[in-house]
């Protein structure tokens, strides 16, 4: 599974874009490894190499409206661990011995560990006034993997009629998921399972069975 997402924002520090090392490629020229200094007015671009750390500044991108000449257009790439807590919002249950196919809503919460990967594009124009205006676009993808506990109904649909009464049980979730990335919340898909923590594991259908679910993280890290 493979999600991006892209939007322009105003002002980078506020926006994903923060203080670090990425890897920048520009037109007509090798990919290069520099570090950014960020702030509401400005990004300080500075060179870096390995076993030197950081040197000199490259150059400066004014952020703010200004007259200045227009600039290439710019490519920064990271990469870095993201740790979310999730949770699947809707959880589609297949069909399972001849019973309908279930959408439910149960409360479930997760803890979520995966690799990010983001790019964001700096670009350039001008605005009727002749003053430039720099555009980030912002395009983020996430995949890894999740955990967590839950609740769902154990009734006598869910058990094939070998329970006639009614409860919440407690589950377990695992799977794998792939989101979408903003700058606080994330949202994609995940595939997973669940295991009933009871004796009535061995009647409930759904057990071990695999879903498909939307989820919402909320980035820890």
């Amino acid at each position: 599974m493979l999600f991006a997402s892209c939007k322009t924002i105003e002002k980078a520090s506020l926006h994903g874009l923060n203080n670090g090392f990425y890897h920048l490629k520009t037109e007509n020229k090798p990919v290069q490894l520099v570090y950014l200094d960020i702030t509401n007015e400005k990004i300080d671009i500075y060179d870096h190499i390995k076993q030197q750390g950081v040197t000199k500044r490259l150059f400066t991108i004014p952020l703010e409206n200004t007259d200045s000449l227009l600039i290439n257009k710019m490519v920064f790439k990271k990469q870095s661990l993201d740790i979310d807590i999730t949770s699947i919002l809707l959880k589609y249950q297949p069909s399972i011995q001849r019973l309908p196919a279930q959408l439910n809503t149960d409360l479930n919460m997760a803890m979520y560990i995966g690799w990010r990967n983001d790019k964001y594009r700096i670009t350039t124009n001008r605005d009727p006034l002749e003053k430039r205006q720099v555009n980030i676009g912002n395009m983020g993808y996430d995949i890894g993997f999740f955990a967590g506990p839950g609740t769902t109904i154990i009734n006598p649909f869910t058990t094939n009629n070998r329970r006639v009464d009614e409860y919440n049980g407690m589950i377990m979730q695992t799977g794998i998921a792939a989101f979408i990335e903003s700058n606080v919340a994330s949202f994609g898909l995940a595939i997973g399972v669940d295991q009933l923590l009871n004796r009535d594991s061995k009647i409930w259908i759904y057990h071990k069975k695999p879903w498909l679910g939307f989820v919402v993280g909320v980035a820890l890290n």
